[in-house]
């Protein structure tokens, strides 16, 4: 890790830019303009999932995900319709809400007799529901429970279903830890926390289980200030970072034998920060990043990932993705002027 940072700074002080780029671009008119690198990429779908947003409004389309009926599903934090379920068309189904102004994270579990979420509330709420809103059970708070003190503060972002059923929650905008839980709600261990060490976190965002390859399942967890992924046991001990430079990456999406994330922006990690510059990073089975929709090009010196920023002024922050049994991608922003999410369609 350390020697990742001091190439970080390396390339930094080399390259000595900060980019400006602002998205104010029909998407009609980039309709046949190629994103992405390599075997994958993709063009743009300017006209899917658009809706009326007086009748259906959003604030931002925080993630989604796609059901077995090939459903998508939306979160996104406007307490009107916290949650937007399409046709694969990019026609309307339906909404629902929880009346929640910060929802933020959404996890699709099978459980075999039927499908749940989990949705994470950035007020402190992690709430499992069926398809339809009904909420079926909650996790209660740290602080009350006692995992926390009363100083430490609790901002689910995301969570991950083992498995076994365990429950892991991702305390990405609070203290920073990942706490599991088992099927029936009750507290196992924590592990993470703020700090700068290999086990510890800067924005602990994002969580999933990697079984990639037949291997022994893992979890990967975001560190998106530290431009990176973070393998860990299912017992929460650190195994491996995953160093994407240059890129503030959301949770991880594991499709196949790839790993997409969304890039929340880019921007030389010792600079001001860069707005309006975000990309999908795309990577293989071997954790090397292949392609990058809306950014530059995947260099690796010396087995060395060089830096990654933002090339096309396509997006402005990438929240999440999600990917169908086409291999398109729909990519969730925020802070994109309530804009809906994009598809990318794979060529």
């Amino acid at each position: 890790m350390k020697n990742d940072r001091r190439s970080f700074i390396k390339q930094s002080s080399l390259l000595g830019l900060a980019m400006s780029i602002s998205p104010s671009f029909s998407f009609a008119s980039k309709s046949d303009l190629l994103l992405g690198h390599g075997d994958f990429q993709y063009k743009i779908d300017p006209k899917w999932g658009m809706l009326d947003p007086a009748q259906v409004p959003v604030n931002n389309c925080h993630e989604m995900v796609m059901d077995r009926r090939g459903r998508m599903i939306m979160v996104t934090d406007e307490p009107k319709n916290n949650v937007i379920i399409y046709q694969q068309s990019g026609k309307l189904l339906k909404t629902w809400t929880l009346g929640m102004d910060r929802a933020h994270g959404l996890t699709l579990v099978d459980e075999g007799d039927a499908e749940y979420l989990w949705v994470s509330d950035n007020a402190g709420r992690v709430v499992k529901t069926t398809l339809d809103g009904k909420i079926v059970s909650e996790i209660s708070s740290p602080i009350q429970e006692g995992i926390y003190t009363d100083k430490m503060p609790f901002v689910p972002t995301e969570t991950t279903v083992a498995p076994n059923g365990d429950l892991y929650v991702a305390d990405g905008y609070g203290s920073q830890f990942f706490l599991q839980y088992d099927k029936d709600g009750n507290f196992i261990r924590k592990f993470g926390g703020k700090g700068s060490a290999d086990e510890q976190f800067s924005t602990a965002h994002g969580i999933t289980v990697d079984q990639r390859g037949g291997k022994e399942a893992t979890l990967l967890c975001t560190s998106r200030g530290h431009n990176s992924f973070k393998r860990f046991s299912m017992e929460g001990a650190y195994l491996e970072t995953i160093f994407l430079p240059g890129a503030f990456v959301c949770r991880p999406v594991i499709h196949g034998d790839q790993l997409y994330a969304g890039v929340c922006w880019s921007r030389l990690r010792y600079l001001e920060q860069t707005p309006d510059s975000g990309f999908v990073t795309i990577l293989n089975e071997a954790n090397q990043v292949v392609s990058n929709p809306g950014g530059t090009a995947p260099e690796y010196r010396n087995g060395e990932l060089q830096l990654m920023v933002q090339s096309e002024p396509i997006f402005k922050h990438c929240h999440d993705v999600c990917i169908d049994q086409d291999e398109n991608i729909y990519v969730c922003q925020w802070n994109a002027g309530k804009t809906y999410p994009i598809k990318l369609i794979r060529t």
